[in-house]
């Protein structure tokens, strides 16, 4: 199959070109999840960072960082990725967020800690390794439980 990219309006004796299909919901909310939370991973791993460069001890400092990622994810995820929505009351969107994302932080701080302190991994190396863990745990919860459709199939 080729596929052909054209400015150019059709003839109506040709044939239509081949497009790619369509996402499922699921994989569209994962990408855009995925970009989302690289932007809050940039501004995490800055904060963390640039707080340790100037003598914070690293796990304050992760906190912090984690945080105000979370801010951000939550801003970008309800604004450009999830159209569906559990709970039309947005304060309790919002908690269930936050939730979620506290539940992601101990488990960035224990993961952290052993990595850091148990296997004596690179700071680094170590936020790396703990970034897969926790995005992919903040993923999962925050889409089940705040961001599909409650009783409706997945549209896709």
């Amino acid at each position: 199959m080729i596929i052909t990219l054209s400015m150019k309006p059709r003839a109506a004796d040709e044939a239509a070109p081949a497009t790619l299909p369509r996402l499922p919901v699921f994989l569209k909310d994962l990408v855009g999840y995925g970009l989302c939370s690289a932007a809050a991973l940039v501004l995490d791993c800055g904060l963390l960072f640039g707080l340790t460069a100037v003598g914070v001890n690293y796990l304050p400092a992760a906190g912090i960082g984690f945080f105000s990622g979370m801010l951000l994810a939550y801003v970008l995820s309800v604004h450009f990725v999830y159209a569906d929505r559990r709970n039309p009351n947005h304060l309790w969107e919002v908690v269930g967020f936050f939730v979620i994302g506290i539940a992601g932080l101990v488990l960035n701080q224990i993961l952290l800690f052993g990595f850091v302190d148990g296997l004596s991994l690179s700071l680094a190396v170590a936020k790396g390794l703990t970034t897969l863990g926790v995005f992919l745990f903040n993923f999962a919860a925050r889409r089940s439980v705040l961001f599909s459709p409650s009783a409706s199939p997945e549209k896709g």
